[in-house]
């Protein structure tokens, strides 16, 4: 059973200025990456190493991207904290988390709002989808773009054809409570869960 809804991040930083660290050359202003994906493949993962390489080659000793994966630095809970105060100064997190700050970015949580991928990279694009990433920064951040993770998917140990299939089962959501209320109205029960914490919780049951 897919969910046409589009797991989305924006890749945003803070207005705080950058401090030095000791991964990058003396000199160097210093900006850390955060992220919560791990692996090789993701494209968070492969994306965010992409733009350091770029970054760190291209500023030619004036600025260094730290990249600090699978929540590393920061987990799901922290980031945006760490992010406002100037622990970091790059995250690529989920829109979900910017529910207390922003709620109206809660809309590309909804379920199928979007027919497909390209529909959704059509709204991102969109002046309606640049002023939602401006929303954020009246609190605080600054919106640089856009970053498509792919679209949301339901995985279960048994089929899922139909909503009612997925009476009873467990599902992690991240802390929306639109993705909760989506779970809760499959009579399904939506785990808010860390995703550095979801293959730990899938082994146990």
């Amino acid at each position: 059973m897919k969910k046409i809804s589009v797991a989305l991040t924006a890749l945003a930083m803070a207005f705080a200025a950058a401090s030095a660290s000791a991964k990058c050359d003396k000199g160097e202003v210093v900006a850390k990456l955060s992220h919560v994906t791990g692996g090789s493949t993701h494209p968070k993962v492969v994306g965010s190493n992409r733009l350091a390489e770029r970054v760190n080659k291209e500023m030619n000793g004036k600025l260094c991207i730290e990249v600090y994966p699978n929540s590393t630095l920061f987990g799901d809970s922290k980031e945006l904290e760490a992010l406002l105060v100037g622990d970091v100064q790059l995250l690529a997190p989920s829109l979900s988390k910017f529910g207390s700050y922003t709620p109206k970015l809660g809309v590309f949580d909804l379920p199928f709002i979007f027919v497909d991928i390209d529909q959704a990279i059509r709204f991102t694009n969109s002046p309606e989808g640049k002023k939602l990433l401006k929303s954020m920064e009246g609190v605080g951040f600054v919106g640089l773009g856009y970053w498509m993770s792919g679209m949301k998917y339901f995985s279960a140990n048994k089929p899922l054809i139909l909503p009612t299939d997925a009476k009873g089962l467990k599902f992690r959501v991240q802390t929306s409570d639109v993705a909760k209320a989506m779970i809760a109205a499959m009579g399904a029960s939506p785990q808010p869960m860390a995703f550095a914490e979801v293959y730990g919780a899938l082994q146990t049951g």
